[in-house]
C-alpha cells in the first residue's frame, strides 16, 4: 500500500489530520521517504548536507569534542543524532578517539553505519545513546514534524491534510492549543494568512537530550534564523520539498518521494535550551567552524596546491583544489556558512 493510501485511509477513517501528522507518515511511517531502501545523503540521494560536502566538516569539529572531553574528562560519549551514512562521523574518529554512538532510523544508513561503527552502537532512539559528553544534530531538526500556524484576525487556525477523491488538500481547521501558543510566542508580527512552521517536535527532542544528557553540550547544526530574521518569510512560510537535489513538488503532491523541510526557528530552540537550565551559544556555521581553525586548514591547503603546481604533479594539484573549494563551500555566506549553530551546555 502506498503512503497516499495509508493516509486517505486514515483520514476516511478520522478526517482530516493535521499537518505535523501527515509530515510524520510521509517521512517515517510504512513507505515514508527515510524509511524505506533509499540511501537520502549521497550524491546519487536526494540532499547532501555538510559532512557529504567535505569531510573537513567532521575533522574540524572534532576540535569541538575534543575541547569538551578535555573539560569533562571520563567517562565521554559522543553521539551524532540523525547520523546518516556515517560521512560526519568517519572523519571525525579518524581525528578524535572517542567513544562513539549513532542514533538513526533510516535501514539504508543503519547499513551504512556498520562501516564506521559496531552494530551496538547504532541505535534509533537518542534516549539510547545520550550519557555524559557531546551529542550533535546536523540537520535534523528540519526534518521532524511540524504543524503549520496561519494567522487569522487576532488568532490562528491551523492547515490540516484531508482527502478529496484521489488527492490530499489543505483545509483549514480549529488551532490546538499547544499550537496557538507557540505561534503566538516565538513567530513574531504576522500579516493576515501568514504561515508559521510550529516546531514542537524540534523544542520535545531539545527538552529529551538536555534532560538526559549528564553534563556535557548538545550541537544543533541546522538551517533556519531567529524569529526575527524569519519575519520577512512569514507570508508563504518556509516550508519545502527537496527530491533528487532539486526542490521538489508541494508536499501533498507525492507523500513518502520527497523530502519535507522548512527554516528552524532557533529563537524558540534558545529558550527551550535555557528553560532546561543549559547555558546557551548561537552561531553562525561560517564563524563557528573558522573558531575551530578550519581558515587555517584551507590556507594550508592553498599552499600545497602551489607547491604541487610548481612540482607539476597536475592530478594532486587537481585534488588539493578539490578539497579546498569543498571546504570553501562550509563557509560560504551565501550557503552554508549562513547555516545556524546552537552550542547548549550543562
Amino acid at each position: 500500500m502506498s503512503v497516499l493510501d495509508i493516509l486517505k485511509e486514515r483520514i476516511s477513517a478520522s478526517g482530516p489530520l493535521s499537518f505535523d501528522e501527515f509530515m510524520e507518515a510521509a517521512l517515517y511511517g510504512p513507505g515514508g521517504f527515510f524509511a524505506g531502501d533509499v540511501l537520502r545523503s549521497v550524491k546519487g540521494g536526494d540532499f547532501l548536507t555538510s559532512p557529504e560536502v567535505s569531510p573537513l566538516f567532521g575533522s574540524t569539529l572534532a576540535g569541538f569534542v575534543r575541547r569538551e572531553r578535555d573539560r569533562l574528562g571520563d567517562p565521554f560519549r559522543l553521539v551524532d543524532a540523525g547520523a546518516g551514512s556515517g560521512s560526519l562521523l568517519a572523519p571525525l574518529l579518524q581525528t578524535v578517539a572517542v567513544d562513539a554512538w549513532a542514533v538513526e532510523i533510516s535501514p539504508p544508513a543503519r547499513l551504512a553505519l556498520e562501516r564506521v561503527l559496531p552494530t551496538e552502537r547504532i541505535v534509533r532512539s537518542v534516549a539510547e545513546a545520550v550519557g555524559r559528553g557531546v551529542v550533535i544534530a546536523n540537520e535534523l531538526l528540519d526534518n521532524l514534524p511540524m504543524a503549520i500556524a496561519v494567522r487569522r484576525g487576532e488568532g490562528w487556525t491551523e492547515q490540516s491534510v484531508a482527502a478529496t477523491g484521489d488527492r490530499l488538500e489543505i483545509v483549514e481547521t480549529e488551532a490546538r492549543v499547544e499550537v496557538a501558543e507557540w505561534a503566538t510566542q516565538f513567530s513574531g508580527p504576522v500579516g493576515e494568512g501568514g504561515l508559521v512552521e510550529v516546531q514542537l517536535a524540534a523544542a520535545g527532542w531539545i527538552e529529551q537530550v538536555l534532560d538526559r544528557l549528564e553534563a556535557g553540550a548538545l550541537v544543533v547544526i541546522d538551517y533556519g534564523a531567529t524569529a526575527e530574521e524569519l519575519e520577512s518569510r512569514r507570508t508563504t512560510g518556509t516550508l519545502r520539498t527537496y527530491r533528487s537535489h532539486h526542490l521538489g513538488p508541494d508536499p501533498l503532491y507525492a507523500p513518502g518521494e520527497t523530502d519535507i523541510t522548512a527554516d528552524v526557528n532557533f529563537t524558540a530552540l534558545l529558550a527551550v535550551a535555557e528553560a532546561a537550565g543549559a547555558s546557551v551559544e548561537l552561531h553562525r556555521q561560517d564563524d563557528f567552524l573558522a573558531g575551530l581553525g578550519l581558515r587555517e586548514v584551507m590556507s594550508e591547503l592553498r599552499h600545497e596546491e602551489l607547491d604541487l603546481a610548481r612540482s607539476g604533479d597536475e592530478l594532486a594539484r587537481l585534488q588539493a583544489r578539490s578539497r579546498r573549494t569543498d571546504a570553501e563551500a562550509l563557509l560560504n555566506p551565501r550557503g552554508l556558512g549562513d547555516f545556524r549553530v546552537l552550542v547548549a551546555r550543562l
